[in-house]
This record gives C-alpha cells, structure tokens and sequence, in this order.
C-alpha cells in the first residue's frame, strides 16, 4: 500500500457525476453544504467527467485537465473546506481517440512524436498472423483464443493516415466511425459539370445516411472515373470516437502517467482509482487481461508513481470470485474493490439467506482486505464475480454463489425491467454474461424496506462504503435514457440527473432520511474503526456488532421480513435506528 494509507479517513464515500445533481459540481457542493448532509460523508469519489472527455460517460479521456463546463477551482476549494477528501479515475488502459497524442498521429502520421503511444494492431501481430480480414491481422488461433474480448468481433479502429493507408490500432472498448457528407466544395476541383457534381452528392449523402456501403456504389458513366476520388475525400472528412489502448512499452506513457498523476494531486485527490488496469499489458502468447508477471510489473511502476505524489492506489478489477485474483491484488498491499457485495446483497434479501453474504464477510475480515463496497454504482450490478472457474488442469475453484443462484439473480432483475451486458469471443458469440443494469432501488423490486436493508447491510460490512448518489434518494430504472443512448445505453438506465426539486422532496422521503442517519452514524462513530464480530446468526437472521473499548454499534436484522434495529449510545442515551 502506498505510504499515505492511514491519512484516509474510514468513512463514508460519496460517488457521482460532476452534474449528477444539478448542472455541475457547484450543485453536488450546495447539497453538501446542506444541514441535512452534516457529517454524512468524509470521502466524494467525483467520476471522470470532471475531465475533458468525448465517450462513454468519462472513461473515453481527452486530458485530465478540469471540465470548466461542470468543475471549478472555487468548488474544489469548497469541498476542502467542508473536510471531504477526493477520489478520481485515472483510466490506464486507453485514452480517447480525440486526445492530442492520437490527433498527432491522424495529422502526422509516421512522423507524430506519438507514433508509439498506441498499439498498431498489425505491427503487434506481424510475425503470429493468420490472414488478413479486411487488411486487419487475424492472430493465429493459439493466441487468438487467449484474447478476453468486451465486445464482438476483433478490438480495433481502423483509422486514416495522412498517406492514404488504413491502418488498425488496438481497440478493447469501443469504436465508431462516422462518415460525414459531402458538399460541392469538397469536390470541386474535380472537373466535373454542376450536374454530376449534384449527382454523385445525392448518391454519396443519401448512401451514408441509410447506411450503406459506398464501395459499391455505381456512379453515372461521366462520374464513375472520378469514383475513387470522391471515395477519398469521403474518408478523409471522416470522425472517429474510440478508446484507444496505450502501448505501454513506450516511456512516453509513463512519462504521461506520471504527468497525470502529478496533476491529480494538484486538484486535491488522494485515492487514484486505476480503472481498467487489468487490459494495460499486452504480450504475445498471453492473455490480454491481468496477464502475470507483466500486470505486477506495471502496477508496481505505477505504485512507485503514486508515492512521489502522495496517492493511494485503487485497482479497480472484475474478475471470477474462483480466478482469486481479488485476493492476490490484495495480499500485494493494496486497497480492492468489493464488486462481490452488491449481488450478494440482493441475493441474500431475495432468498432471506445470508450464508453466502456471511461467508464473504468472514472471509474479509480473516484476510484483512481493505475494501471499499458499494451496492450500486456508476457501471452495473456484477455478476460475473460472483462466479466460479474450472482452471486449466480441471480442477474446480468454487464462486461466491452457484451458476442457478446467479442466474436467479440476473432473472430477477431483468423481470423487473433491468438491462444485461455481456462479455464475446471473438467471433462475437456470447459466453458469458458480465453485469446487470438497474438502479439498485429497481433491482430490489422498488421496496424501502429492502433498500434500507441493504444499506444496513451495507455499513455493517468491513471496508469503506461508496454510496451512489440515485441509491441514496431511492432512484428508478430510466427507461427512457436507456433506449435513447441506443444499443450501447444500458447504463444509462442508472444515471439519472436529479434537479433541485428532486432533492427538495427527496430530501423528505422516509427512505431518504433513514439512510442519512445511518451513513452518518457510519460516518462519525468510533466504532467502526474498532473491530467486527457476527453471531449468534440463523440463515435467516443476523446479528453484527463493531466495538472498540468504549463505542459499540449494533445490528440485528431478519431476512423474512425485511426489518432491521440499529442500537448504539449516543452522549450516555440509547439511540435505535429501526424500520420496524
């Protein structure tokens, strides 16, 4: 663990949009500063729309300089004052095919300073090469087999270089290219009369606007010589949006990673979550996700980083609960993320069964990982986690929870109009499945009593706990957000933006208040930072206690009925905190 671990504070996290409240994070600040809001939270993990981005809510970065369209110095100055200490992303594996690095090769080609910053897929795999697809590379199948794939199809974007060429760059994530029309002054040096200029605009702008395929297009006999030219100019005018892999065999990344990091620190960050880190190296013959040694290498490099600036480092990694990688991640020092948490959460409120949920406690406390939990968030519901695995020699490695318990997980959530995301090979079939998309409100069936429940739970657990922001004013499925951010908008159905009026009446909502006295007694209790005992449990009843030698909190909760009793003193009066 980096050297500055004990500086932060064991409690309670904030996580949200710079506008997820509001119009910007002057809004966010205004709650903070709120009476209501009083010693609630000590942490705010801000996601990286705070940053200059194009894509994918943030995670697609430009540059990590401050979004003046949503953040502030004086908000960040605000937030000092109010004692909240910061969390940011830095997105390790990629960065946006807009970034200046990745324009300077679009404008320069070969001669970029950056022409080694990203991955040329063809260059990667020059001498493991199948066939070509396309003029992109189809690796051999030993190595091709080995590729973890977030999407169909093969990880790359083709792109235009100044000489004409294509050429394809490792992609994990996604990619879009967008072809834009055309106009008489794009072709107007071509010679042609104003009637085949008119002709073969029609025929170009209405192909690209249904979609179509211009290489087979048929021009008029006048026009059809100059096909090829026009073709050119086409591609030439066309956009990119992407989020492209970082090479980093190049000592420019790191020179960038430390740049950025240093940068971080300056806006008054002390967490650094490493988002995607697992993808960042890439060897022949490997896997492309955590591949061993060379992941430890880098993160180690990045941990070396982190120390000159003060930072602690929050490798984010979803992976099978049997790969165990979560627990080498740990033993090696570092803070983890619980992403087995929130599906445990909702299957022990939906089978009033808390063994499972009980085992992954015990077990985090016996281990000593430092967590932080969460039970939703800005991504979806895991449930690829909570999974076993049959390693390579067949032998088998059991999950937080059997294949049909997570599967009447994912059911349950989808019947009640809950969203899926899966994970391809690379021929595009699905194999697996990877999260869930609901508000966690929406995946407990819109029931207070299970919500509260599973914030109950929620503090209760070891490690800190990050509260999404829509979870805390009991937010439902956006279906309309969902649908319009099209085939790739299914996290848009947790995403909400809350006006000031949503927060004026959220603010009065039972739901809504319950949850603020018990994230602020997590938050302030000296209790919590003692020690945590379970017992005298049933399947069907639990009971937790935190202490330390003169502070206990205590929580009994039973799993038929929903209903849960927090008891603790408060100033010498015995203070209960019930949904009975």
């Amino acid at each position: 663990m980096t050297k500055n671990t004990s500086q932060i504070p064991n409690g309670v996290m904030l996580n949200a949009y710079p506008d997820s409240i509001g119009t910007n994070l002057s809004d966010i600040v205004t709650l903070l500063q709120k009476p209501a809001l009083k010693d609630v939270f000590s942490l705010f993990y801000v996601l990286p729309t705070f940053f200059n981005s194009d894509l994918d809510r943030g995670f697609s970065i430009i540059d990590y300089n401050i979004n003046k369209e949503l953040v502030s110095q004086a908000d960040l100055d605000a937030l000092k004052e109010l004692d909240i200490m910061l969390k940011f992303d830095i997105v390790l594996n990629h960065l946006s095919v807009g970034s200046p690095q990745f324009k300077d090769i679009l404008k320069n080609g070969d001669a970029s300073p950056y022409k080694d910053f990203f991955i040329d897929w063809n260059n990667f795999w020059k001498n493991h090469t199948a066939s070509y697809k396309d003029g992109v590379a189809v690796p051999e199948k030993q190595y091709l087999d080995k590729l973890f794939m977030r999407k169909p199809g093969l990880p790359v974007l083709n792109v235009l270089f100044p000489d004409g060429t294509e050429r394809p760059y490792w992609n994990t994530f996604y990619q879009k290219i967008t072809l834009q029309p055309i106009t008489l002054e794009d072709i107007a040096h071509l010679g042609l009369s104003q009637d085949d200029k008119d002709h073969a605009i029609t025929l170009i702008n209405d192909t690209i606007e249904a979609g179509g395929i211009l290489e087979q297009l048929r021009f008029r006999e006048s026009v059809q010589p100059h096909k090829q030219d026009v073709l050119n100019i086409v591609h030439k005018n066309r956009s990119y949006l992407g989020q492209m892999d970082v090479n980093a065999n190049a000592p420019e990344v790191w020179d960038f990673y430390d740049e950025t990091l240093r940068k971080v620190a300056s806006f008054g960050c002390k967490i650094l979550r490493l988002d995607a880190f697992a993808y960042l190296h890439k060897e022949v013959g490997q896997t492309n996700f955590f591949n061993k040694p060379g992941t430890w290498t880098y993160l180690e490099r990045i941990r070396q980083i982190a120390e000159k600036y003060d930072l602690t480092l929050l490798p984010e990694i979803h992976s099978e609960y049997g790969l165990g990688l979560h627990d080498e991640v740990a033993s090696e020092g570092y803070q983890i993320y619980d992403f087995f948490f929130p599906g445990l959460v909702i299957h022990t409120i939906e089978t009033g069964d808390n063994t499972a949920l009980t085992k992954w406690a015990t077990e985090v406390v016996t281990k000593g990982y430092k967590t932080v939990n969460m039970l939703g968030c800005h991504d979806g519901i895991p449930v690829l986690d909570l999974k076993g695995i049959i390693d390579k020699e067949g032998n088998t490695h059991q999950g937080l929870l059997k294949d049909q318990e997570i599967e009447h997980i994912i059911d349950t959530i989808l019947d009640r109009g809950g969203r899926v995301k899966n994970i391809y090979d690379p021929e595009g079939n699905k194999i697996s499945y990877y999260q869930v998309n609901a508000t966690f409100y929406s995946a407990l069936g819109e029931d207070d009593n299970k919500l509260l429940l599973a914030r109950a739970l929620q503090i209760f657990m070891p490690g800190i706990p990050q509260v999404w922001y829509l979870d805390l004013f009991a937010g439902k499925n956006d279906y309309a957000a969902a649908d319009a951010a099209g085939t790739g908008g299914h996290k848009e159905i947790n995403r909400t933006t809350l006006t000031q009026e949503d927060i004026t009446s959220g603010l009065q909502k039972p739901v809504v208040q319950m949850q603020l006295a018990m994230l602020r007694l997590r938050n302030t209790s000296p209790a919590f930072n003692g020690t945590m005992a379970i017992s005298n449990n049933t399947a069907t009843e639990m009971h937790i206690t935190w202490s330390n030698d003169v502070n206990k909190v205590v929580l009994q909760a039973n799993l038929k009925t929903n209903r849960f009793k927090i008891s603790y003193q408060e100033n010498g009066e015995n203070v209960i905190i019930t949904n009975e």
